[in-house]
């Protein structure tokens, strides 16, 4: 079993020691070859001081001057170690003091200079906790002792020695490929690696997936040992699997999916499915059943190890590089006419869209009907009308989102919630998703069926909370107030006044407010897409947390309210975690003080909510899991990351292509941000941002006003500012790096008094 120091030192907490038979369990070393390694890490680990020895186990030793971060490069030799912590100083490393480390690896660093109010503080590497880049894109070429690999990645600052493999590598030469690291530079000696795979003659010549996968390093295939184990499940349900499971296959049961496939094109994913009912109250039963993967992946098994190691799907066009394989698809999905293990939340909500109370129970259900978005929009507009087996259907969907899913999103912008007009289509989860905040996506039913779904999501975050178990939170920070500044003088150079509520925080009510106003502006479209992007990520947590782009957690007592995912356990391993969470708390959970005690609990409820006194959990079960998932946290906000790094590269790429296919063209933009060496005009009809380069404008010397947010011209008095139209010509695109250089052909405003005065 392969692993990395930082996921060795994940197993410590504290002062606790450590026994070596319990971190073999942990990292699954099973054979010799492995223990022999994990026993040569903890030797060189205490050798180091990292770690010390007692009574045959292993304690953590933490240093006040040592600290764990990543390390961000640039092209010029120096790095800065990037803390986790928030609001934590970046520490500035010279080339000379990295050790060995590269561009995103992390590392632990000693500081050896403090900071002070104009220099950050400086440091050097101490030791290489986990290796980011263990293949490279790069060009080969030809010196007088070999072949050598220059990466693409300026801020790798190194060469690869290849060592032959079977493949001719003077064919190699000049092409762009595919590196495979086998060793990392060691003391004076460099790397060496090997050629995976040619791409092409030059990044042009490459598919722009092969680009992404190989760029990013990420996992196309699924090792053959890990298929046959997925094979080896069972494929039909046993009787022993219904007991203790609530039966649902009586009522009428829907899917709403995209029928989202693998990169083989053979299985739809399809996690959730929908009932619905009137209680003897009058109230609605919203029923939101999830697929039971826990069920067939059992924790540290071949499959669970590898869909840990991924962390979540991949979407990248058509291609998605899925969590799990096929086979554990093939009985997990829910697909008509096939008896289903779910975890179901069953909500009780009123006339208003408010939840009354809920339910969580382990199911078994059975899909009736498997429709469409576009299918699900068209019965809601009468397409079904004439078909009389279709009008159940019809009639639960008109319930679901002309009646129930409006007062729920009506709660929810009733908090200061908000929603991104940017009118996506390719949305994979059919909760907020990666981005952290809900977009009106096309067709409507689609957002519409998100409201409903977050509900699961809180009220599976609220339960696990109330019973006090380790759980799995979603959270998302706020947006950082300077971030937001030039969008704000933008907006206010299109006409649009707006102002946050409070200089040094902003608010979800904030996003909200300028949502509505961008909506009357011609330039909506731009303004959603720049404000998306002051959105930061939201990541995941051990301990509840606010969620900025759902308006939880924001100070208010009402609105102080967990949140989790757990709607995707195909598509994303917390999911999969939160449901293991709840059968744990299910199966080993205690529903009263002591066996003498004659009033249980329904720890199924959310009535046991506030009247729990007791551990719930067993100590030594519920130290277990926290353990378990703490230890894993940090992986998976990495892989999330990694996800939307690729996926945006995508993105990125294709945008460069169809921008190289049109060079020479003009396009109108609106100029987004203004530095001294240009400024970025956004091309309104593509979203695509491109520079214009001072050096390109060439009818006048132009001086830059940073107060004013513009670039004025000496003697023409011509001003380049913020929210300013132009006609641009794209002169050139470098697709690699996705770099777009724009040309002025009209445009920009006169330029005031001021603007000619300048910032004094």
């Amino acid at each position: 079993m392969e692993f990395s120091i930082a996921t060795l030192l994940s197993h410590f907490s504290g002062d606790k020691l450590v026994a070596p038979k319990l971190l073999e369990k942990k990292l699954s070393c099973q054979d010799e070859e492995s223990l022999n390694k994990l026993q040569i890490v903890l030797d060189a680990l205490e050798k180091v001081g990292l770690l010390v020895k007692e009574r045959g186990k292993y304690r953590r030793v933490y240093e006040e001057d040592v600290v764990e971060a990543k390390l961000r490069c640039s092209s010029k030799g120096f790095c800065f170690a990037i803390q986790d912590a928030e609001q934590a100083e970046d520490i500035y490393i010279r080339e000379s003091h990295l050790s060995n480390a590269w561009n995103g690896d992390r590392v632990l660093v000693k500081v050896t200079k403090e900071g002070s109010r104009r220099r950050s503080p400086e440091g050097e590497v101490r030791l290489i906790l986990e290796r980011a880049n263990p293949s490279v894109l790069a060009r080969v070429k030809q010196t007088n002792t070999g072949y050598q690999a220059v990466p693409l990645d300026d801020r790798l600052l190194f060469e690869i020695n290849l060592r032959a493999n079977g493949e001719n590598l003077e064919n190699s030469v000049d092409n762009l490929v595919h590196v495979a690291v086998l060793r990392y530079p060691l003391g004076e000696h460099p790397p060496v690696g090997k050629v995976a795979r040619i791409l092409g003659s030059d990044a042009e010549a490459a598919a722009d997936t092969d680009i992404v996968c190989c760029k990013h390093d990420l996992r196309r295939f699924f090792p053959e040992n890990v298929l046959k184990a997925a094979d080896a499940l069972p494929t039909s349900l046993r009787p022993t699997d219904l007991k203790k499971r609530l039966d649902l296959r009586s009522f009428l049961t829907l899917t709403i999916d995209t029928a989202a496939a693998t990169e083989t094109d053979q299985t739809p994913i399809v996690e959730n499915a929908l009932t619905l009912e009137k209680t003897e109250a009058g109230h609605w039963r919203l029923g939101i059943h999830i697929t039971d993967v826990a069920h067939y992946v059992l924790p540290n098994s071949l499959v669970d190890e590898e869909a840990k190691k991924r962390g979540t799907a991949v979407y990248l066009g058509d291609t998605v590089l899925p969590l799990l394989p096929d086979a554990v698809s093939d009985r997990c999905s829910l697909v008509p006419g096939q008896e289903r293990l779910a975890i179901s939340v069953l909500l009780t909500l009123d006339d208003a869209g408010q939840v009354v109370e809920f339910e969580i129970q382990p199911t078994v259900i059975q899909v009736d009907r498997q429709l469409s978005y576009e299918e699900a929009q068209s019965l809601l507009l009468g397409d079904g009308e004439d078909n009389p087996e279709m009008a159940p259907v019809v009639e639960m969907l008109n319930q679901l989102f002309s009646v129930l899913s409006p007062a729920v999103k009506a709660h929810r912008l009733a908090r200061g919630a908000f929603e991104l007009n940017l009118l996506e289509t390719n949305l994979p989860y059919k909760d907020e998703s990666r981005l952290g905040a809900i977009v009106v996506s096309s067709p409507p039913v689609r957002p519409l069926l998100t409201e409903l779904m977050l509900l699961a999501n809180q009220a599976v975050a609220s339960h696990i909370q109330a019973l006090s178990s380790p759980g799995v939170y979603c959270v998302q920070p706020s947006p950082d107030p300077e971030e937001l500044q030039d969008l704000l003088k933008l907006a206010n150079n299109l006409g649009l006044s707006l102002q946050m509520q409070e200089e040094s925080e902003v608010h979800p009510s904030d996003f909200k407010n300028f949502t509505e106003m961008f909506a009357g502006s011609s330039a909506a479209r731009v303004l959603n897409y720049l404000l998306k992007s002051t959105l930061k990520p939201a990541g995941y947590s051990t301990t509840p947390g606010p969620h900025f782009g759902l308006a939880l957690g924001a100070g208010d007592p009402e609105l102080e309210k967990p949140y989790t995912h757990c709607i995707s356990p195909l598509q994303r391993y917390t999911d999969l975690l939160v449901q293991r969470v709840i059968h744990t708390v299910f199966e080993k959970g205690r529903d009263r003080r002591s066996i003498r005690s004659k009033d249980p609990v329904n720890l199924y409820h959310s009535s046991s909510h506030g009247n729990i006194n007791w551990n719930v959990l067993p100590p030594d079960v519920t130290e277990e899991m926290q353990t378990q998932l703490s230890s894993v946290i940090s992986h998976l906000n990495e892989c999330e990351k990694l996800a939307a790094d690729a996926e945006a590269d995508l993105e990125g790429l294709k945008k460069a292509e169809l921008m190289k296919e049109r060079t020479g063209e003009v396009f109108q933009g609106l100029i987004t941000g203004v530095q001294s060496y240009g400024f970025f005009v956004e091309i309104e009809d593509l979203l695509v941002e491109g520079l214009v380069h001072v050096s390109s404008l060439k009818d006048d010397w132009y001086e830059f006003r940073a107060r004013h947010a513009c670039l004025v011209g000496r003697k023409n008095r011509t001003a380049y500012r913020l929210g300013d139209r132009v006609e641009v010509q794209v002169k050139s695109v470098d697709y690699y790096r996705q770099q777009i250089d724009l040309v002025t052909v009209g445009g920009g405003s006169e330029a005031s008094n001021e603007d000619i005065e300048g910032d004094e």
